[in-house]
């Protein structure tokens, strides 16, 4: 894996940033020329702020294809890349950003940003994964909206996943499709997720207290199929058990969890995309012990939880 390094970055040095994001549109390309290109993304993000400039964090390992600013494309001359960092000059209080960068998700060892390991696509942000995606204002207290589509060949990534609802899909030329997901509620970069792959599901459903049916989903390589009831009970379990408790009412209509055998984390909050390593995850009885399996609802139950107890706490609360 490869070693970074990293400031550290004390709370009483906390200023607000210079421009907030409203929404942000992704566009992803997934292995459209394998294996030496990645995914081309497209960033159009209304922001607002202070004008003058913007300085938006990336990594050094980004391609950066263009900048457009309002419609327009901007030459060398208003805009400069040094290290990590991308600056734009002569900006308004108010403008739409559009960046577009190519990435090598195959050869991020780092297992942070988007990477590919087993033949699947995944995404880590937290804590500063998203700008190894793209330019960005990566930091907490910078929440927006998001809408994701995504473009793979069929055959070999039949299941595309984000946060959010899912809004539309379809069959496009040369045997690719796409997906494309909105998530309406503001989230922090950290929680963006992305998953891609040859995938099976166990679904299932609850009906919240407002009277909504919910999905249920667990996407799991092929041979972990076998190992995802527990979880799922557990999963059926803490939805109801909030809602009768706390009256609590899911804000989307599927709520998915990935588990992958590799997954660098134990497992990762990100909204209505929960993401696991498996052995945290999926068991079955003739392998497992009861501790394992009250594990497993204990983590499940713990990201469960993140979706009001977290994830919409920033810095600016003075939480974590």
């Amino acid at each position: 894996m490869t070693q970074e390094k990293h400031k550290t970055i004390y709370r009483q040095d906390y200023v607000p940033p210079d421009y907030l994001i409203e929404n942000v549109e992704l566009h992803f390309e997934l292995g459209k020329n394998p294996p030496w290109s990645g995914p081309v993304l497209q960033l159009p993000a209304r922001m607002t702020g202070i004008g003058g400039k913007a300085v938006i964090a990336g990594w050094q390992r980004l391609v950066l294809k263009s900048v457009v600013l309002d419609g327009v494309p901007l030459g060398a001359d208003r805009y400069a890349v040094d290290g990590e960092t991308l600056t734009i000059t002569d900006v308004s209080m108010s403008f739409i950003l559009e960046i577009e960068t190519e990435i090598r998700p195959q050869e991020n060892t780092s297992l942070e940003g988007l990477y590919k390991s087993s033949g699947n696509f995944c995404t880590q942000c937290e804590a500063e994964g998203f700008r190894k995606i793209t330019y960005f204002l990566d930091r907490p207290d910078v929440m927006a909206r998001y809408t994701t589509t995504i473009v793979a060949d069929k055959a070999r990534y039949p299941v595309l996943l984000s946060n959010g609802n899912l809004v539309a899909s379809g069959d496009l030329e040369g045997g690719r499709h796409f997906a494309s997901w909105d998530d309406p509620f503001r989230k922090p970069c950290y929680l963006f997720a992305l998953v891609a792959g040859d995938l099976s599901c166990v679904e299932d459903k609850f009906v919240t207290c407002s009277g909504r049916t919910i999905a249920l989903q667990i996407y799991v390589q092929q041979h972990n199929l076998s190992k995802c009831d527990h979880a799922m009970r557990s999963l059926k379990r803490l939805c109801n058990g909030t809602k009768r408790s706390m009256a609590v009412n899911m804000i989307w209509n599927t709520y998915m969890i990935f588990a992958a055998d590799d997954f660098n984390f134990g497992a990762m909050e990100n909204k209505g995309l929960n993401i696991f390593n498996s052995k945290y995850v999926l068991a079955r009885p003739e392998t497992a012990t009861d501790a394992d399996f009250q594990a497993i609802e204990e983590v499940i139950g713990h990201e469960y939880f993140h979706n009001w107890t977290g994830n919409r706490i920033t810095c600016a609360t003075g939480s974590a």
